[in-house]
């Protein structure tokens, strides 16, 4: 390497280094404030509107986007658009949660007011005990003194870097204390990868099932494989799913196939999946047993089929 690139190298690792060391401070930093903070935003009726400006404010955006997407109620509102009109958004019942490292940002004053004027609760996140934005706030959690990363000291990054990890362990604790689930996750991310690996059988699959009884002829049943279009036909004994009728089942039975009835063409005790199960699972089923669909069936009635899931149903919602 030369010697610039040794500089740039060692400068990167001196920024993530500090950064780190101050994450730990923080850690061991947090105190009962933490916690009062905590149980001010559960007793809320309303939403958390969080605040702050320029390189803090669009930590706050993270923050609120966090905390709405893990059960609480969240919205950014920039201070100066607050104070033309956006003031509005914050009414009794929520909470505001106010992000400034030096506590004397002066775009901040007149969300700060608001909330005094109508008995708001505040919380406070700055560096500065003794600052405007401190002592005003209902709970203050102060950032402890760790310096920025950059060699100047006046770039925001450190500061911001420890805002945002103190709000992602309150939005943590939120969720873990409410009992949030991936159920309750996948509500907010229904979109996307991680809404896609959360999806279950019952999300995806087919109500009107190509189901034929055990004494049906094979003409029935080729019928019913070319009207469904899922390539597979279910045969039934007394109305309980008990075999499966795939085209490796035709061409097995080539020989006099229509003649046959469906009970002796079909495949007894096909792969089954529960309509509850993720349909990461079922493509699992699907990949091990080389097959491209699966009935669903209810666990609690065994032998009923509740619907039918194809390979393209978890391709299309990007399950695969």
């Amino acid at each position: 390497m030369t010697s610039s690139t040794t500089d740039l190298l060692t400068a990167g690792q001196r920024v993530v280094r500090r950064e780190a060391e101050a994450l730990l401070i923080l850690a061991d930093h947090l105190g009962p404030s933490f916690a009062q903070a905590a149980e001010v935003i559960m007793a809320a009726t309303g939403r958390v509107i969080v605040s702050g400006m320029g390189k803090s404010g669009h930590v706050a955006r993270k923050i609120a986007a966090t905390l709405a997407s893990t059960g609480t109620p969240a919205h950014f509102v920039h201070p100066g658009e607050a104070s033309h009109g956006d003031l509005g958004m914050l009414t009794k019942g929520d909470v505001a949660l106010v992000l400034s490292n030096s506590g004397e940002t002066v775009e901040l004053a007149d969300i700060i007011a608001h909330t005094r004027r109508f008995g708001i609760p505040l919380i406070a996140v700055a560096a500065r005990g003794d600052s405007t934005l401190v002592r005003q706030a209902d709970v203050a959690i102060l950032l402890p003194d760790a310096p920025e990363a950059c060699e100047t000291g006046i770039v925001p990054t450190t500061s911001t870097t420890m805002m945002l990890a103190l709000g992602d362990a309150l939005a943590v604790a939120l969720m873990e204390h409410r009992a949030f689930t991936p159920e309750h996750f996948r509500l907010f991310h229904p979109g996307g990868r991680l809404g896609a690996k959360l999806l279950k059988v019952r999300d995806l699959m087919h109500t009107e099932l190509p189901l034929i009884d055990a004494t049906s002829p094979m003409t029935e049943a080729l019928l019913v494989i070319s009207q469904k279009g899922f390539g597979v036909v279910g045969v039934t004994e007394a109305g309980a799913l008990v075999g499966i009728i795939t085209d490796g089942d035709l061409r097995r039975h080539m020989d006099g196939l229509l003649s046959l009835m469906a009970g002796a063409v079909m495949t007894r005790s096909p792969a089954t999946v529960a309509p509850d199960a993720l349909a990461e699972a079922a493509v699992n089923v699907m990949n091990d047993r080389k097959i491209t669909c699966l009935f669903a069936v209810d666990p609690a009635a065994p032998g009923q089929a509740l619907g039918i899931v194809h390979i393209h149903d978890c391709l299309r919602a990007g399950v695969i």
